[in-house]
């Protein structure tokens, strides 16, 4: 605005006329409107541009998908009377709340155009939250209701206003199409991708957040789940946040980090325990964009995964993968005190692997004991990727080579692997504590013992993979739950033998389930008092529970079966609020 009241003031200072103050902020008001039509009208045109360039085409969803399709937004709470069993006297009140991908305008989209093809992926539908109310009456009884809702990004909102998918799909599909989807989303909206906000929700200081890889938290009141404001700390926070921040032991300090495609590739923060201030921010000075979803802590240190699965613009613009499981690069575990620099990491060169999730990290000794669900191999970006000519498709796997339950190769089986990290003698050794005969995703501890030692984890078991030996696309479904009895081994008397102790909760035929997290029995005496708790579907009869599983009769029956009044599809990660 400055620059325009001094031009003003220059022109009539050369005509030598006066200039009242009035005349300068009418022509001032009028450039602004000449400046904002000029806006509109490129506005106007570079959406033209792309509704004739750009055709959008929704995906079809195979049969065996029909969960993943996207649901309605309900109004308003609604009550729940159909319960099987009985919620535990115990059971604490709270929302169980789960968050996950619903795409907007009834599907996921492709594009088609003179630069070719691209899709968007199941991980990018906007985020949905669907919410579980256990609130106890003065009488003793329980009240239960269900509530889901968009999370309302500003990219969300903006779609809705123009009623139709406006963001040109920029992950996957060929390498042209992808970089034109970048400049004209761009160019449009002012960045790349949407605000998808679908794939965690984390509690810090009192407050809700629903997050995504690729954008800010959005704070959500989590008594109706309307959308608040986006968290970027007070201001201090400028770049994406992962998805799963962790709470540093004895502190209560929030451990994140976020990514980006360019340098610096990755930065790590630590917020203050309320939440306030960001108290150390570093750059630990990554030679490459790795997609790293998950960090650890322990009660000292910040654990830092840096894996092989890439995001390369230069790849790209030669024709190759935005996104790329680089098999034969290297991987490195990275150990950083707490308030630590780059030259503070103490790295561990480490055999190539892919990982999305840790499950716990601590410290014993000299060593940092490091554990995840560890694959060989990634189906990210997947068989559905190799589109353009400089990429080769993965071939389908023969029937010999296929797990008898998960129906997929060894090499994408995710396994429990632990590393340990001697922080003396700087060596590394590990080994997986899980064998080949699950596929294993969607960890959980109870969150207590997060950076601590601990002797329980449970996860989600692959029961299938939908449409695999469909090049199009990969969507796992998950048939149960596995309890990981972390001090105990499976065979004793085997000398050498190094895999756990397991029990299983397997779901019902045609049953899935989505978002399990552990609730801790309050008072509980021992770390595994408590209970998992978990959306189910059933696609046969295509209707969707809450089950609640005591975890220490882990194989038993659900204490309680909630059926839920509307169709729960698929999603990612659950949190229990306690209240």
């Amino acid at each position: 605005m400055a620059w325009r009241h001094a031009l003003i003031a220059f022109l009539f200072f050369l005509q030598k006329k006066p200039l009242s103050g009035d005349l300068l902020e009418h022509l001032s008001s009028r450039m602004d409107e000449a400046s904002q039509t000029l806006k509109d009208v490129l506005q106007r045109f570079l959406d033209a541009l792309v509704d004739s360039t750009f055709k959008f085409t929704d995906q079809p969803l195979d049969p065996s998908e029909s969960n993943f399709a996207p649901v309605d937004e309900i109004d308003e709470a609604i009550e729940i009377h159909q319960i099987e069993g009985a919620i535990p006297e115990d059971f604490p009140e709270g929302v169980y709340i789960r968050n996950g991908s619903n795409p907007l305008f009834g599907a996921l989209h492709s594009t088609a155009s003179i630069f070719g093809q691209s899709r968007e992926i199941w991980v990018e539908g906007e985020g949905m939250l669907h919410a579980l109310y256990f609130t106890k009456n003065s009488s003793g009884s329980w009240s239960v209701s269900y509530v889901n809702r968009y999370v309302q990004s500003e990219t969300l909102k903006l779609e809705r206003t123009r009623q139709k998918p406006c963001f040109l799909p920029a992950i996957e599909g060929d390498s042209a199409a992808i970089i034109a989807a970048y400049i004209f989303n761009f160019l449009r909206f002012g960045k790349v991708n949407k605000d998808i906000s679908n794939t965690n929700v984390f509690e810090h200081a009192g407050r809700v957040f629903a997050v995504a890889e690729n954008h800010l938290p959005q704070e959500i009141c989590i008594q109706n789940l309307d959308t608040r404001n986006t968290w970027d700390i007070g201001g201090e926070w400028d770049r994406a946040f992962t998805a799963h921040p962790k709470v540093a032991p004895g502190s209560g300090e929030l451990v994140t980090f976020g990514t980006d495609a360019k340098r610096p590739f990755l930065v790590i923060g630590v917020v203050s325990a309320d939440g306030t201030k960001l108290k150390h921010r570093v750059d630990p000075k990554l030679d490459r964009c790795t997609l790293c979803h998950d960090i650890g802590v322990t009660l000292k240190y910040n654990i830092i995964m840096d894996v092989p699965l890439t995001i390369n613009f230069s790849r790209l613009i030669k024709g190759g993968q935005l996104i790329k499981f680089e098999k034969e690069s290297y991987a490195r575990i990275g150990v950083m005190p707490r308030y630590g620099d780059a030259d503070s990491v103490i790295w561990f060169n480490v055999e190539p692997f892919c990982m999305f999730h840790l499950i716990n990290c601590f410290e014993e000794g000299d060593e940092v004991v490091v554990q995840g669900l560890r694959s060989p191999d990634s189906l990210i970006p997947g068989p559905r990727l190799a589109l353009n000519k400089h990429d080769s498709k993965i071939s389908e796997p023969a029937e010999d080579d296929r797990s008898m339950k998960q129906g997929t190769r060894n090499e994408f089986l995710f396994r429990l692997y632990q590393w340990r990290l001697n922080l003396r003698t700087k060596t590394v050794s590990g080994g997986y504590l899980t064998g080949t005969e699950d596929s294993l995703e969607f960890p959980m501890i109870n969150n207590l013992y997060t950076g601590l030692r601990h002797s329980y984890a449970y996860a989600q078991v692959v029961d299938s993979l939908s449409s695999y030996g469909n090049s199009e696309k990969v969507n796992p479904k998950y048939g149960g739950f596995a309890k990981l009895i972390l001090d105990k081994r499976k065979n004793t008397e085997i000398p050498g033998s190094s895999f756990i102790r397991m029990q299983y909760h397997w779901l019902g035929k045609d049953q899935f389930c989505s978002g399990a997290a552990f609730v801790p029995r309050v008072g509980g005496s021992h770390e595994d008092d408590g209970w998992i708790i978990s959306f189910i579907h059933n696609e046969k009869n295509n209707t969707s529970q809450v089950h609640i599983i005591d975890a220490q009769r882990f194989e038993d029956a659900p204490v309680a079966k909630i059926t839920i009044p509307r169709r729960v599809p698929y999603g990612f990660h659950g949190s229990f609020i306690n209240r």
